[in-house]
């Protein structure tokens, strides 16, 4: 696989007022190949400086044997790449990119409890890890996604997790909602990994993704608990 890939932009869809789901595909590619929670660097026109240019993005769909991915991405307030993305890019776009890379992944053998806390895009590697497990059938323990989101409008992919959680007892997904009264928690993912999961256990893990203070704050929590660091993965969006 060449280092730097060149992809064109075969939709967009609109997920929030705030987020947009690119779907790039490879033409030079049959299959693009990467591990679930992996991410691709792209190289965008924003920026004469090589690393200012340089923007990762988690993979947000599960591997499936095609060149396309789905990159979800969140509109930064006067953030020059995602101001560029949504502003500039459209249908048939092209856009260079690196990767897989990461190893913000899941065990090869899934023997422990895994509990996924995010925020926003931070949810994109836990889709494709979870879908991942369901589409091949792996064995696996229980899975509890918990969502942080300010209102239920920016809830990303809320009817797919409902008819996943529908179809598979093994998997539980909170959202956790700081900005508007509904039916489910209100306030911050910490209060319900801290109510779910005050009583310790060994054969448990804890991945963290999202914008460094709530995995900062996460991490945090978990040690308070009692947990382990080497039960604690973590991946940092910022």
């Amino acid at each position: 696989m060449p280092k730097w890939i060149t992809s064109k932009i075969v939709d967009i869809i609109e997920r929030t007022e705030t987020t947009k789901s690119f779907f790039l595909q490879m033409p030079e590619l049959t299959n693009f190949n990467f591990i679930p929670g992996q991410f691709v660097t792209l190289d965008l026109p924003i920026s004469d400086k090589r690393q200012d240019r340089w923007r990762s993005y988690s993979i947000a769909n599960a591997p499936n044997g095609s060149n396309i991915i789905e990159l979800v991405i969140v509109k930064v307030p006067f953030g020059k790449a995602t101001t560029y993305l949504f502003e500039e890019m459209q249908i048939d776009s092209e856009i260079i990119f690196k990767g897989p890379g990461g190893v913000f992944c899941l065990p090869k053998e899934i023997k422990k409890e895994i509990v996924m806390i995010c925020t926003g895009t931070g949810v994109a590697p836990f889709r494709s890890m979870i879908n991942h497990i369901y589409n091949h059938k792996l064995d696996h323990q229980k899975l509890h996604l918990i969502f942080g989101a300010r209102k239920r409008s920016n809830i990303l992919y809320e009817d797919e997790w409902k008819k996943l959680t529908e179809q598979n007892p093994s998997l539980r997904v909170d959202y956790a909602l700081s900005r508007e009264e509904f039916e489910g928690y209100q306030g911050y993912v910490h209060g319900i990994y801290q109510r779910d999961y005050s009583n310790l256990a060994k054969d448990r893990v804890f991945y963290l993704c999202g914008w460094q203070n709530m995995v900062d704050e996460a991490k945090k929590g978990l040690l308070n608990l009692g947990y382990e660091e080497s039960q604690i993965i973590e991946e940092l969006y910022g």
